[in-house]
């Protein structure tokens, strides 16, 4: 997503290595390609200049401080001006107090506004807050089936009158019929239309004035760059939003929407939908989304996935699992389910600090190989998953799970021999012993792929690394 406004602050950063302070003299060049960036991230150009003046008037007052090189200290400074464009901080969801809360959802066809509308409902239910859905666009073909299927697919009802009914009297029963029921939050899904019309926003202004909103968030495309700002101010103006929500941020937006929105219409960002599936929708953390733009990673976010996913007790047993070498091909298997849940490997691998510069051939070479080991594992019996070593002994078992994932016989081998001196090293770590090396050899389970790099925290140092190992690096990204 922030790819190449990542490459090119990264350029800015080099115009001042080497350099004794931040200067009028040399911090210009530096500028120009923070500029560059912005605008070829199809960040507005008024927001590009106010960032611009900013940084500079803040660059040249910046005191240095000691044992900071001048262009750790511009980032900062670049970092801080970031989350302060984008509203310095994550503004939650309202929630009336001893009623129920109502959210109207608004926004254009194709923006993604009733996929976003069910993953809202989701997220909600994750916190514990009761929901109900309603379907008011009767305009769309399909669209109030689609919303239906969601609802089915989260659990989450959804109050619907047919696409006879007006939508302002489905919009009413269903909030209505929310508070008699008891329900924490209900969300009102409208229509939109291919551009702003008159029709669309007279319909919005009833159905407003009619159930009160709590919340009344515009559902945006990024990828619309920092026209997703100017459709939001226009809705601000016209209809009176509280807040966006930033769609297909995983796709090939460049970012201006998210560096654009809160300044031109003066809405916060709340959430941003980061995938197709209905978990992918996330609040909205200027700092966090600034760490990601200058490559930093985002690890609360990362641990914030995986506690939704992780359950406290089968950690603990997983725990005492792997240091008492009981780990077997079933458990690595749920693992690695386990990670799928949180997300691509390439989506997962971005929030890790320093994993940014990973390439997508690598990040492919990385998920095929997960998939082989999945594929493989499938193909075991229940009693060969609990027991590696029956296929340590056993050519004729690998044979036929070579047959039946689709691979080589020699792939099989491969992966249990790898599982066994994984295993062994997992002991070993256990009981506080490190293995000569371990830590610049490969991943056990890379199955070929290049090792992991030397660990600078190794006892005297990291462990020398030879040609033929710079070699194997080059080939590839190593699973897990």
């Amino acid at each position: 997503m922030f790819d190449a406004l990542s490459d090119r602050l990264e350029a800015a950063w080099k115009k001042l290595r080497g350099q004794d302070k931040i200067s009028q003299s040399n911090i210009q060049d530096a500028l120009r390609e923070v500029r560059r960036a912005l605008l070829e991230a199809d960040v507005n150009l008024q927001v590009v200049k106010d960032f611009i003046a900013d940084v500079e008037t803040k660059a040249q007052g910046a005191e240095v401080i000691s044992g900071v090189r001048p262009d750790q200290q511009f980032i900062k400074i670049v970092y801080d001006e970031l989350v302060q464009v984008m509203g310095e901080e994550n503004v939650p969801l309202a929630e009336a107090q001893n009623q129920t809360t109502v959210v109207l959802m608004a926004g254009l066809q194709g923006t993604g506004k009733t996929t976003a509308t069910a993953k809202l409902a989701l997220h909600l239910r994750k916190t514990n807050r009761s929901c109900l859905l309603v379907a008011t666009d009767i305009y769309r073909p399909a669209a109030i089936d689609q919303l239906v299927t969601l609802g089915k697919q989260i659990d989450v009802p959804v109050f619907e009158m047919g696409s006879d009914a007006d939508p302002v009297e489905i919009a009413r029963q269903g909030v209505e019929r929310a508070r008699n029921e008891g329900i924490n939050t209900v969300i009102v899904d409208t229509a939109g239309r291919l551009q702003i019309d008159q029709d669309m926003m007279a319909e919005l202004s009833r159905i407003k004035s009619t159930i009160e909103p709590d919340e009344t968030l515009l559902v945006v495309d990024a990828m619309t760059g920092q026209e997703a700002a100017n459709l939001t101010r226009t809705f601000h103006e016209q209809i009176g939003i509280t807040g966006a929500i930033l769609t297909k941020m995983d796709g090939d937006s460049r970012g201006g929407a998210a560096l654009s929105v809160r300044q031109i219409s003066g809405a916060p960002i709340k959430f941003i939908g980061v995938g197709e599936k209905v978990e992918a929708l996330q609040p909205f953390y200027p700092d966090r989304m600034a760490s990601r733009i200058l490559g930093m990673g985002d690890v609360l976010t990362l641990v914030e996935k995986a506690q939704e996913e992780i359950d406290l007790a089968d950690a603990e047993k997983m725990q005492e699992k792997i240091l008492s070498a009981r780990f077997d091909f079933t458990d690595f298997l749920k693992q690695l389910r386990l990670m799928k849940n949180m997300g691509s490997l390439g989506g997962v691998m971005k929030l890790i600090p320093g994993m940014n510069k990973i390439s997508d051939e690598q990040l492919k070479q990385g998920e095929t190989q997960l998939k082989r080991c999945e594929s493989m594992i499938s193909s075991m019996t229940k009693q060969e998953r609990k027991d590696p070593d029956l296929l340590a002994s056993s050519p004729s078992r690998r044979r036929r799970i070579a047959s039946g994932s689709g691979y080589k016989e020699s792939d099989v081998t491969k992966l249990v021999s790898d599982f066994q001196k994984m295993r062994s090293l997992m002991q070993q770590m256990g009981q506080g012993n490190f293995p000569p090396g371990m830590f610049g050899g490969g991943n056990p389970l890379a199955a070929g792929n290049r090792p992991s790099p030397g660990w600078r925290g190794y006892p005297g140092g990291a462990p020398p690394t030879t040609k033929k190992k710079k070699e194997k690096k080059k080939k590839g990204f190593g699973t897990l």
